[in-house]
């Protein structure tokens, strides 16, 4: 498989994953030293055990099923390096009975070991007022 496709795939399995709520196929896809700037706190999250807790935790606070929608996928890659970047939309009912329903911004940066794409940095953001320092979540592509 050449390098797109294969980043792709780590795209299809991140999609996968969330489908089911299991947070293991994503931590296999990590780097052991993953760092992960996600939209729930905290800042930052080091290592693929600390990343793999937050997934649960994430996937734990949804009562429903979680929607997850992959746009606009861009993959480069050069040699053992690549970089994934897409929109995601991500829907569901919270436990706490919130609705969630918004459109977040993705990179991950991948390297390939011993033949395998590992997710090494994965940075989320969603856009925010510059006045009012509100997150935007309501943009849509």
């Amino acid at each position: 498989m050449d390098s797109e496709s294969a980043l792709r795939a780590v795209v299809d399995e991140r999609v996968a994953a969330v489908a089911a709520k299991d947070p293991t196929p994503l931590a296999a896809r990590q780097h052991p030293d993953i760092v992960a700037f996600n939209v729930l706190p905290p800042l930052h999250t080091r290592g693929n055990a600390a990343v793999e807790e937050a997934t649960r935790a994430w996937f734990d606070a949804y009562a429903s099923e979680i929607g997850y929608e992959v746009r606009d996928l861009q993959v480069t890659s050069d040699g053992d390096v690549g970089f994934c970047s897409f929109l995601y939309h991500v829907t569901g009912t919270l436990k706490a009975g919130g609705e969630v329903d918004m459109w977040v911004r993705a990179t991950l940066g991948c390297r390939r070991i011993d033949g395998r794409w590992l997710i090494v940095h994965d940075h989320e953001s969603i856009p925010f007022q510059a006045a009012t320092g509100q997150a935007l979540t309501s943009l849509k592509p």
